[in-house]
């Protein structure tokens, strides 16, 4: 459906995308997630069409990108929402949406039908009649997903589409994507790891323009240490005699310290919170936080993106 070969995109000396390569299949959910300044919306911008890469090559549903003569036709297959939704505040959401779907190119006798089906998919008929300025974050999402909808692509592209939303929103919008990854290739990105691994069969991790990691959600945190845990301290002050002491304790693997935090990798079936408690306590660093849990996504992203 879709692959990537090489992309380089270079802005001044920065390469915001360096050598990015990979093949997505029809059906597929993928999360891109990356630190801010990773490469992520260069990538996505690129896909849709926006950007050109200074080298290498996309294909899309068969299509060579670098072609003008298809481009058009590879846009026809892609719906796209950027960040910030493009949306008109003095239309209302049925005008809006009609005139995106004309701008896609919907013939006159079928736009309305096209519209009834988005409607109903993004839950918008009780706000299609509604100027687009009184709606709430949540529904300006839901008109920004229908109108990458409209024209019934192949491709579904969302960069951070739960921007800006409360708890609540952030999960009627999830359920939408899972609905429209049913039938369509969905990729977004997003800094909601909790989010991606809820929606995602697939995730890329970028950094520094280059992908450093690749696979289901699952797959990732087995590589991260499926037979690990981490340990989440946070004290008051960390004294020069902490840490050889910490070290000293049968059982970690590695530990990281960022300011007044501790993150400690240990065997699962080793439970050494006592250990650690004590020589924090006996060290006089003021505990104020201790919590174990197993490797996760979110372990896995900040290895794999810290400097």
């Amino acid at each position: 459906m879709i692959k990537v070969e090489n992309l380089v995109k270079k802005y001044g000396e920065l390469a915001a995308l360096d050598g990015v390569s990979f093949e997505l299949n029809e059906g597929e959910v993928v999360g891109v997630l990356g630190p801010n300044g990773a490469g992520k919306t260069t990538l996505l911008r690129i896909l849709v069409a926006f950007l050109e890469p200074d080298s290498g090559e996309v294909v899309i549903d068969g299509l060579d990108m670098s072609q003008q003569l298809f481009q058009q036709k590879i846009k026809g297959k892609i719906g796209y929402l950027p960040e910030s939704a493009p949306l008109y505040d003095d239309m209302t959401v049925t005008e809006y949406l009609i005139f995106v779907g004309k701008m896609q190119g919907i013939e006159a006798d079928d736009i309305y039908e096209k519209l009834a089906e988005v409607v109903e998919k993004c839950g918008l008929k009780e706000k299609k009649n509604a100027e687009i300025s009184t709606l709430s974050k949540g529904y300006r999402q839901r008109v920004g997903i229908a109108q990458a909808l409209i024209h019934n692509p192949k491709i579904v592209i969302l960069d951070e589409p739960t921007t800006g939303l409360d708890p609540n929103q952030r999960i009627e919008i999830r359920d939408l994507i899972k609905e429209i990854g049913k039938s369509k290739t969905v990729i977004l990105s997003s800094h909601v790891l909790s989010e991606v691994k809820a929606t995602c069969s697939r995730v890329l991790i970028i950094n520094k323009g280059k992908i450093v990691a690749d696979g289901t959600p699952e797959e990732l945190e087995n590589k991260g240490g499926k037979n690990k845990a981490t340990i989440h301290i946070e004290v008051e002050k960390i004294g020069s005699s902490l840490l050889p002491r910490l070290e000293a304790v049968e059982g970690i693997n590695n530990i990281e310290v960022i300011e007044n935090r501790i993150i400690i990798v240990s065997d699962m079936e080793n439970d050494i919170r006592k250990d650690i408690a004590r020589i924090i306590i006996e060290e006089e660093h003021g505990l104020l936080e201790l919590v174990r849990k197993q490797v996760d996504l979110e372990d896995v992203f900040i290895n794999l993106t810290k400097e």
